[in-house]
């Protein structure tokens, strides 16, 4: 961990420090070329565990995110606050012109998502949407060979995620869908995201069904009872006439792999196993089906998602460092949230959605 901060690092602020803050601080922490130095949160004991975390004494303490961006002491700011407040942080993060990745989802709405793009657009700073599931080892390596063509023409992806319920967050702000956006948006954002991003098309269909059917129902707020949702399936029909489909269940602790991707095309058929970081090749012609363990020498910090972030922190540093393009887009974070609105308009309608419904 660095001690003292100096010219030759790109500074970083770190706005929400609850646990996907710390998370973010940790990696930062273990970059070269990178140090924390201010961080801000409204709650003081979230302060408090991001100062400790920052791990250097100089580390400026806000509880205004605006003041954290107005200090001049940071390069570059990620945003790991609640979902509902990542449309109006995230309009004052473009004003302040500094460098920034957003954590999941974009924002809560299509509507918010859209009016966040549009202001980026044109912003010489690096606009990075924090969507790391395409950095865990074996999720990555699966989207590298499909894109080298080795399953032919992808025709089927099928994404099943089995695990535990929703965390505790400051004030259990993720248990009601008007702060979360949903758990299809909340959640599922990144599997909707990956879909995306191995068939190579636009979404144009979507049709799911899902429901609360375990999770939080002993729990109240003020006597409400939370209305996420805890279980689910939803496909996906893309322009090239591919189809992807998502198996969620948030009452799977036990699952020997907490995520699933299978992507059928038709010479073969590739699948990533998570957390095992194993990918199993499958062909038509009747070869072998092979078995390889992934593993990604760069990470020093696995952290949470199997270095996923710390991977996606390398880059975000690198296009900062070089001033290159994100790899991972707010047009990324809009898309994947536009599926997840869609998915649960379906479910409350029941019916299919055409994406043009909901992004008009």
């Amino acid at each position: 961990m660095k001690e003292t901060a100096n010219d030759a690092f790109v500074r970083y602020g770190v706005i929400g420090t609850g646990m996907m803050g710390i998370e973010h601080i940790e990696n930062i922490n273990a970059l070269e070329g990178a140090v924390v130095t201010a961080i801000s949160d409204p709650d003081p004991t979230s302060r408090m565990q991001g100062k400790m975390a920052a791990g250097i004494s100089e580390a400026a303490v806000f509880v205004d995110h605006r003041d954290l961006l107005a200090s001049g002491l940071i390069d570059a700011v990620v945003l790991s606050s609640p979902n509902f407040t990542h449309a109006e942080i995230l309009h004052d993060i473009i004003e302040s012109g500094v460098h920034f990745l957003a954590e999941k989802p974009l924002c809560t709405t299509i509507e918010d998502a859209a009016a966040v793009v549009e202001h980026a657009r044109g912003n010489e700073a690096v606009g990075w949407m924090g969507l790391e599931y395409r950095y865990k080892p074996s999720i990555a390596r699966l989207v590298t060979d499909v894109h080298a063509g080795i399953v032919g023409d992808v025709k089927m992806v099928a994404i099943r995620e089995h695990r535990f319920p929703f965390l505790p967050k400051v004030g259990d702000w993720n248990r009601f869908k008007s702060n979360t956006g949903g758990t299809l948006v909340e959640k599922c954002c990144h599997f909707f995201d990956l879909m995306t991003l191995i068939i190579g098309t636009s979404p144009e269909r979507v049709y799911a069904s899902g429901s609360q059917a375990v999770n939080h129902l002993d729990e109240r707020y003020d006597e409400e009872v939370p209305d996420i949702l805890d279980n689910a399936f939803v496909i996906v029909d893309y322009a090239s006439g591919a189809r992807a489909s998502l198996d969620l269940c948030m009452f799977a602790e036990g699952s020997r792999n907490e995520q699933e991707i299978s992507v059928v095309g038709d010479a073969a058929k590739i699948e990533a196993f998570v957390p095992e970081n194993v990918v199993r090749y499958s062909y038509r012609d009747a070869r072998p089906v092979k078995e390889v363990t992934v593993t990604d020498d760069r990470i020093t910090y696995p952290g949470l998602h199997e270095g996923a972030s710390y991977l996606e922190h390398l880059d975000f540093l690198d296009a900062i460092c070089n001033g290159t393009p994100p790899k991972v887009t707010l047009e990324d974070g809009l898309m994947s949230v536009a599926v997840g609105v869609a998915a649960h308009r379906s479910i409350d309608e029941g019916r299919p959605l055409f994406l043009s419904e909901v992004l008009g």
